[in-house]
């Protein structure tokens, strides 16, 4: 009996240390990422909620986009930044390039977010139609959100250890999918201000 007793305690002593050292996400790092992906997501599904098809496709001049093309980048960015963010974890997790990694998580939302910063769009993020509506556009989106939630809160994967370089520096895995969820309210704010001019139909 006090044999089995020592098996137990053994074996639970072994896998609360393998816990302990699991390279997985914190409570509040999962809960603070899940909470902002839904956050955002929630205040575009507002701001688009309801407009028309005139006001979807309205273009303040040639060279901006409308409405209906945000949403479009916004699908096609989170599945490319997305992936980005899994390609790092090919590698193996490096500790010690934590040093190159210069930004706070906050800085990296705050930097994407600021509209006064110009960035110029890849090719690859451009909308071309690729869903072929803004109906489906929009679902795309819904779904790939949906899915980087329930990964982000149900992930083992080591986000911190991981890094993806971007034109701005390093940051790492967890950064790149808050800069996805950043990304998100800027485009979002750059459709309230489609909405906002003078052009813009009333229905």
């Amino acid at each position: 009996m006090k044999t089995s007793k020592l098996i137990f305690l053994t074996g639970a002593i072994f896998l609360m240390s393998f816990n302990h050292l699991a390279p997985g996400l914190s409570d509040g790092e999962r809960k603070a990422a899940a909470d902002h992906l839904k956050t955002t997501k929630d205040n575009l599904m507002a701001a688009v909620k309801g407009l028309t098809a005139n006001q979807l496709n309205f273009k303040a001049d040639t060279a901006s986009w409308s409405v209906a093309e945000c949403v479009e980048h916004l699908a096609i960015s989170e599945n490319n930044l997305f992936g980005f963010a899994q390609m790092s974890l090919k590698e193996a997790a490096d500790p010690s390039k934590r040093a190159e990694v210069k930004m706070t998580d906050e800085g990296v939302v705050k930097m994407i977010t600021d509209r006064t910063s110009k960035i110029k769009t890849q090719e690859a993020f451009k909308p071309t139609n690729k869903f072929g509506s803004y109906e489906g556009a929009l679902k795309e989106f819904t779904i790939k959100r949906d899915g980087n939630i329930k990964y982000v809160m149900t992930t083992s994967d080591d986000l911190r250890n991981h890094y993806n370089d971007f034109s701005f520096g390093k940051i790492d895995t967890y950064q790149t999918i808050m800069f996805m969820s950043g990304h998100t309210t800027r485009h979002t704010a750059q459709i309230k201000e489609v909405m906002a001019n003078a052009a813009f139909p009333k229905k």
